[in-house]
């Protein structure tokens, strides 16, 4: 599978490699080499290991399976990094890899206004592969595997396999040409709101997998363009939804999406966080209301999604909306998106759990079957979203804490692990805040931080169970 997976990685390194022999930029020749390197191992991997027939893998295969694939084709992404003309070291250019494929968006490369167009095309192509990644991984993989209460999706997911589909490989298959047809809608949108054609390309890669690596160092802000924000903003949206019921929008059924509890929340935070950085913009520096509301919405949906986009330095604009960006650096988009953090789905499990213990403090003798979008909740579930949640917490305080030991600040050290394990990009801060980057940090943080990006993209449980000694025993 790894092998499958290297060789589709190979064959993706070729369009970078034409647009730097379009320019005349000698990196076309590392593309080609590591094109080569990838598709010798990829090919290597499953001649060497073809089977009779297909066998399916076992639960404690799937678990070594989905936390191998996103740690060795980070290595083999490096690899263009490490010989272009950035001459990017290994720590750099795997730390740069992983936050793509992981749809971070952090970066330690400075001077992107002027880097060639080949890597620029890489990372987004990086961040676009690791997004549909994550979906499918959000749908299929997850679910079965129960990690972190995502069994909700597996109901869900199999619901709709009978009444729209017939087969999880039409779902998947359903999912991708959505995937690519909002990845073309973008492009065309950005192109003509003003983009150049190569960066509304790039993107749109980066928008709908809410990535956020842009080819300009000051982001979506450096094109000083109302409009390419706006576009930018919906499609940051429409990659934190739910892709599942995009199928049924594209049956002409708008019910389910609306009706969606996660949906629901997710938006309503949104409004509100908009709403108290919008009053806040205006009682403190007296900014017109309109440009306001567009940078409060841009930043909040940038933050709360994981993009990472900016299109102003919102860590200048003071004490309530630096706090409240920290906070909606861990609740991420719904699950089945794009979007990293806790997710929203957990918050409404929590929810639903903290409203039946007030109702049976009220009427301890009454009974409550606790429930999440009109099903009722069972119990594994809600344990298994508790102990994500505590897990999350106890990663999050061992990497800032090691972080800080490490010589980093209190606000970049706080920052940068909740960064990297909600895969939100930017932190907070002179250093890694929205006008900074991680190229400054030292080596060991990097390596750390890269470990934090891949544990929050596979929802911790998935990563940590590989190393209890229980999890290996026959």
């Amino acid at each position: 599978m790894i092998g499958i997976l290297l060789i589709i990685l190979a064959l993706f390194m070729a369009p970078p490699m034409v647009a730097d022999l379009a320019v005349g930029n000698p990196d076309w020749q590392v593309f080609l080499a590591a094109g080569g390197v990838t598709l010798f191992a990829g090919v290597n991997l499953l001649l060497m290991n073809r089977a009779p027939g297909f066998t399916e893998i076992t639960g404690r295969q799937a678990f070594l399976l989905t936390t191998s694939v996103w740690v060795v084709i980070s290595f083999f992404g490096s690899l263009p990094l490490m010989f272009s003309e950035l001459d990017l070291d290994f720590a750099d250019a795997y730390f740069e890899t992983m936050s793509g494929i992981t749809t971070t968006g952090s970066t330690v490369i400075v001077g992107l206004d002027y880097a060639p167009p080949g890597i620029l095309l890489w990372r987004a192509i990086l961040q676009w592969l690791g997004g549909i990644g994550i979906i499918v991984m959000g749908v299929a993989i997850l679910p079965i595997l129960s990690v972190g209460g995502m069994q909700l999706v597996r109901t869900e997911s199999s619901d709709l396999s009978e009444k729209i589909l017939p087969r999880a490989a039409q779902i998947a298959g359903a999912i991708g040409m959505i995937y690519l047809t909002m990845t073309f809608a973008c492009a065309a949108l950005y192109w003509f709101a003003g983009m150049p054609p190569f960066e509304a390309a790039a993107h749109s890669m980066t928008t709908i997998a809410t990535g956020g690596f842009s080819t300009r160092d000051a982001s979506i802000g450096g094109f000083q363009n109302a409009s390419i924000e706006w576009i930018a903003i919906l499609f940051m949206i429409f990659g934190s939804l739910p892709f599942v019921l995009y199928i049924q929008v594209s049956n002409g059924k708008f019910g389910p999406l609306l009706r969606d509890s996660q949906v629901r929340w997710f938006l309503s935070i949104v409004i509100l966080a908009t709403f108290a950085i919008l009053v806040w913009l205006i009682a403190e520096f007296d900014a017109p209301w309109l440009e306001a509301f567009r940078h409060s919405l841009f930043n909040t949906v940038a933050v709360i999604t994981g993009t990472g986009y900016a299109s102003a330095n919102f860590g200048a604009w003071g004490t309530l909306p630096v706090a409240l960006l920290f906070f909606l650096m861990c609740v991420g988009g719904c699950t089945g998106s794009t979007t990293g953090g806790i997710k929203v789905f957990r918050f409404t499990v929590l929810h639903v759990i903290a409203k039946n213990q007030f109702a049976r403090l009220v009427r301890p003798h009454g009974v409550f079957i606790p429930s999440y979008n009109g099903r009722p909740l069972q119990e594994a579930a809600s344990i298994a979203v508790m102990a994500f949640l505590f897990m999350f917490g106890l990663a999050f305080s061992i990497i800032a804490l090691a972080l800080s030991a490490m010589g980093l600040d209190y606000l970049t050290a706080m920052s940068g692990a909740l960064t990297a394990l909600a895969n939100v990009g930017p932190g907070l801060g002179p250093i890694i805040g929205p006008a900074g980057s991680f190229a400054s940090l030292p080596d060991g943080a990097k390596w750390l931080l890269s470990a934090a990006m891949l544990l929050g993209r596979l929802e911790l449980l998935t990563v940590l169970i590989l190393f209890t000694p229980a999890f290996w025993r026959s």
